[in-house]
């Protein structure tokens, strides 16, 4: 699919099909982030909610209950505990990464202090937790608790590979798949699990979202080799700069010849990048396919997550997932 400027996109058609339940999601977010306590929990978390982006995650499980026929209200929690999980992380890996913007905005961390962003990211873990409890679903409560293990697992690999030139895509992979497709996965199979699916529909939904995030972040770290700035909000770049060993890296580093690797280890494993060293990168990758390789890696888990749901029923929520997934991936094909 291809869209121009105005056309519809895929996720603003889910939150039009949505919209009473993005509704009550952002009316039990602003309850549930409130503490008398202590009024900064809600000044912060409504910074970085504020902010805007596309809510994917909780319209993926609004999506994934309505594509299965779910009429009850508990949806709507766990899309908030979704949401509530996403700013959590976000809230944590400002302050790993020492970001200073998200979303065009300040982050936290650097309008309030470190200590703050941490310890609300862990309340609203715990009000996560919460909410998956008020569904009285045990099942719920299994795979949100992994996912959240699995995210804290992903972001602990990534310290221990990140400039290491050992790093392969198996590594890669089970990184993505921590950092970014397992709440993802979680988001969709949830959906499922709360309007009592099969277990064939719950497989599904959790294929579609682990393979639907994968996409997500391989996009991400191709467009920061060759994306547009003012539309993917970063300079093209600042993965080389900050030294990420991202796939399409990866795939170079796998490919290289002694002098190329060379200067692979001397830019990402040892910081040493001057003037020249982003344009020498760029024809390397050029050089060994790596740009091209990665956009296919990205066309094929794609071409995955689109594929894992044609066993769910054939309803109109179906089709505005399977043209998100072309969506993820429009800006590379």
């Amino acid at each position: 699919m291809s869209l121009d400027e105005t056309t519809e996109k895929p996720h603003e058609a889910l939150s039009r099909h949505l919209a009473d339940g993005m509704q009550a999601v952002d009316k039990l977010i602003r309850e549930r982030m409130v503490s008398d306590s202590a009024p900064r929990i809600a000044d912060l978390t409504a910074h970085l909610i504020g902010a805007g982006g596309k809510r994917l995650r909780p319209l993926m499980t609004l999506a994934a209950a309505d594509l299965c026929g779910y009429e009850g209200p508990y949806a709507v929690h766990l899309a908030a505990t979704v949401e509530f999980i996403h700013t959590a992380t976000l809230l944590h890996d400002d302050v790993v990464d020492e970001s200073e913007q998200r979303r065009g905005r300040p982050t936290a961390n650097l309008l309030w202090d470190n200590k703050s962003s941490i310890l609300v990211g862990d309340y609203l873990f715990a009000r996560s937790f919460q909410l998956m409890v008020e569904t009285g679903r045990l099942r719920v409560l299994d795979i949100l608790a992994n996912a959240s293990a699995t995210i804290s697992e992903g972001e602990v690999l990534q310290l221990t590979a990140a400039k290491d030139l050992r790093t392969n895509e198996e590594v890669y992979l089970k990184i993505v798949r921590g950092k970014t497709a397992a709440l993802f996965s979680a988001a969709t199979q949830v959906g499922g699990v709360i309007a009592d699916a099969p277990e064939e529909h719950e497989q599904a939904l959790f294929d579609y979202g682990d393979a639907l995030g994968i996409a997500f972040q391989i996009v991400d770290d191709l467009l920061d080799y060759g994306g547009n700035s003012a539309a993917t909000g970063k300079n093209v770049g600042d993965d080389f700069r900050e030294r990420k060993l991202t796939l399409p890296v990866i795939k170079a580093v796998a490919a290289a010849d002694e002098e190329e690797r060379a200067f692979w280890k001397r830019t990402i494993e040892k910081g040493d990048q001057q003037d020249g060293d982003l344009e020498e990168a760029l024809r390397l990758l050029a050089k060994h396919g790596a740009m091209e390789a990665t956009r296919q890696d990205a066309l094929a888990w794609a071409d995955k997550a689109k594929t894992a749901l044609m066993v769910l029923p054939d309803r109109p929520v179906r089709q505005m997932l399977i043209n998100l997934a072309d969506y993820v991936v429009e800006r590379v094909r």
